[in-house]
């Protein structure tokens, strides 16, 4: 798939099945490209040294899910049958590993994991170029592919009827909203373009949702020079 990124953004959408659960729910969505992958590096290591410093300060004598944000979204899993206490919504999962450290992975995901921890909001990236078609948000009928690895092979899972998943024409990118991506689209050590979806409910207002595009933004030019960078608040 090689849109470029404005095209691209103005093609994604929101069904209206997942309003229907959320009307307050909001994608803010940043493609990037020109990106230099690779391992882990000083910028992500800093960047993840920064949010778990803060966030230890803010979680020190508070329950992460009693977080107004994260408790919006242990929320909107149960409302299409999801239990979080077993798939956790994405920022949970990752602040629930502050005690041990946060995972360093490559210097993409890096980056968006400590944004992500920062402004308390699930945050997740994926390769561009291994979409097809345009991403949409829709409640699953049960029959899309969702590729996964098991035991190192490839191998595909369906999801549940009415399970809230990000999609594009060949199957399932991200199933229950924001909790598991699949091996198709995942960013590599081979990913220059990629898409960022920023997911926010109401407690998190569209300032501050636009305040963690920013500072995304902001962190992929500093460890990219020259990466171009678009953007688009989806709604509907």
């Amino acid at each position: 798939m090689h849109l470029e990124g404005k095209p691209w953004l103005d093609s994604a959408g929101i069904d209206p099945a997942v309003l229907e659960l959320r009307p307050d729910y909001r994608a803010l969505l940043v493609t990037a490209e020109g990106l230099r992958p690779g391992p882990c590096d000083e910028t992500g290591e800093r960047l993840l040294a920064d949010a778990e410093e803060h966030a230890r300060k803010r979680f020190a004598d508070a329950a992460v899910e009693e977080h107004p944000h994260v408790a919006a979204w242990r929320d909107a899993y149960r409302s299409f049958g999801a239990k979080p206490q077993r798939t956790r919504p994405s920022v949970e999962a990752l602040l629930r590993r502050l005690d041990t450290g946060l995972p360093r992975v490559d210097r993409l995901t890096d980056v968006y994991n400590a944004v992500s921890v920062a402004h308390v909001l699930p945050l997740g990236g994926e390769d561009l170029d291994n979409y097809a078609g345009p991403a949409r948000l829709v409640r699953a009928d049960g029959t899309e592919r969702f590729e996964i690895t098991v035991g190192g092979e490839g191998a595909v899972e369906y999801p549940k009827p009415g399970e809230v998943v990000w999609r594009d024409d060949a199957g399932v990118t991200c199933r229950r909203w924001n909790w598991r991506q699949c091996v198709r689209t995942r960013l590599t050590h081979g990913t220059t373009r990629a898409v960022f979806i920023l997911d926010a409910l109401g407690p998190m207002t569209d300032d501050a949702l636009a305040e963690a595009g920013e500072a995304l933004t902001a962190a992929l030019l500093d460890s990219n020079p020259g990466a171009r960078m678009a953007s688009r608040l989806v709604t509907g």
